[in-house]
């Protein structure tokens, strides 16, 4: 069943269970844009293609917060936001060990490799800035674990995965940018969550806030009521 955090006219956000495509794509597998236009259709009972509009992405293996257009006009005035960058995105993170400062902005120039999917540092690559906070710490079986909240300051392939990476702290769970220990994943789940989008009403003055916590699959599983506590806790603090 579709989680929706939030519906009216022009917008519609959703939870993305990690493992579903964002769109379709050539496997053919189920993927939010379709799940999202299948329930407006049902919903309302509307006749032929039922418009809705991708405003942005989550990789597969990311599970979050999505924010879907009802109509053009919102598409564009989203879109828009996004360009101007006040359209806002923060994410949850289990990454391994514990970043010696606790918090600031990673800057490095990424490059994608189109073979491989993944994006590797490059001086010729494009500027990615990352904000990050160490939420909390935790100790498993003799090693340490941050929970991380990661404000992307720009909007780049794989950007949190692998700057975090290049810190010397992958994401648990996340076998193409240093998941390590044999901690191995299938790829279905890392531990990654995009928890808050922060926006402007596409049609309105009103500022608005969406949120959601990470579930209880994959990575997520070993320290998942201390992980919500602490999330729960930090966003009362931001917000």
């Amino acid at each position: 069943m579709l989680n929706v955090l939030y519906e009216d006219n022009h917008i519609i956000v959703v939870v993305k269970p990690a493992g579903v495509l964002s769109q379709s794509d050539i496997s053919g597998d189920v993927d939010m844009l379709t799940i999202v236009k299948n329930y407006i259709k049902e919903k309302y009972n509307k006749p032929g293609n039922v418009y809705t509009g991708l405003v942005h992405r989550l990789d597969r293996n990311v599970g979050g917060t999505m924010i879907f257009a009802k109509t053009s006009k919102a598409a564009s005035r989203l879109s828009e936001q996004m360009r101007n960058k006040t359209f806002h995105k923060g994410y949850f993170s289990l990454c391994y060990g514990v970043p010696e400062i606790s918090s600031g902005t990673l800057i490095n120039y990424l490059k994608k490799n189109e073979k491989t999917n993944t994006v590797y540092e490059d001086e010729t690559g494009s500027l990615c800035q990352l904000e990050y906070t160490v939420v909390n710490t935790f100790i498993h079986k003799g090693e340490n674990f941050s929970l991380v909240y990661n404000v992307p300051i720009t909007g780049r392939t794989h950007q949190i995965r692998a700057q975090m990476a290049l810190m010397g702290h992958p994401l648990v769970g996340d076998n193409k940018y240093g998941n390590k220990y044999g901690h191995q994943s299938n790829g279905s789940t890392i531990a990654l969550w995009s928890s808050i989008i922060h926006v402007k009403h596409p049609t309105r003055e009103d500022i608005m806030t969406f949120k959601s916590l990470p579930d209880n699959s994959g990575p997520w599983h070993q320290f998942h009521k201390n992980i919500i506590s602490s999330c729960v806790d930090f966003i009362e603090k931001l917000y």
